[in-house]
């Protein structure tokens, strides 16, 4: 069978895996908005800060070394609500 009638059944699942580029940008508006904080956590009471963050909803993206050896940054995310 010649690859080219081939060519239009692949074609037609093609565009049904992947829809036309306005329904993905339709979909785009209902992504989840996010804020963001950075904390500084103190490295013996770092357990008890990020539960309090966790607790009013934030979510603990990642943690970095802050301005000196002693001291941690926390990056966090919440949905905005």
């Amino acid at each position: 069978m010649p690859i080219l009638t081939l060519f239009p059944l692949w074609n037609s699942q093609w565009n049904s895996a992947f829809p036309p580029a306005a329904t993905a940008l339709a979909n785009v508006s209902h992504m989840t908005k996010w804020e963001y904080s950075t904390v500084p956590l103190l490295v013996h009471a770092t357990k008890q800060i990020l539960d309090n963050w966790g607790q009013d909803g934030w979510e603990l993206v990642q943690v970095v070394p802050g301005p000196n050896p002693e001291q941690l940054v926390a990056y966090l995310k919440r949905p905005k609500q």
